[in-house]
């Protein structure tokens, strides 16, 4: 399974959304920790374990928005 995550630089840190699951919406002073802390809420959301690897790829960059693919094997 392949979901997008967008990361915007808002000027006092970063937010991180994964448009495809509602609600899955974080902030954070790095672009890292929102990073990290927008695929701790995907698993919670749609259940993937922990030890499922989710691999992270550099789609692309607009201005204040980079995009990401969160790339994973959705088992359940």
């Amino acid at each position: 399974m392949v979901l997008d995550l967008v990361v915007t630089d808002t000027g006092d840190g970063f937010s991180g959304e994964i448009p495809s699951v509602e609600e899955c919406e974080t902030w954070a002073h790095t672009e890292e920790e929102a990073i990290t802390k927008a695929i701790e809420l995907l698993r919670f959301y749609i259940g993937i374990p922990e030890e499922e690897k989710i691999k992270v790829d550099k789609a692309r960059r607009n201005k204040n928005k980079t995009v990401y693919k969160l790339v994973f094997n959705k088992t359940q």
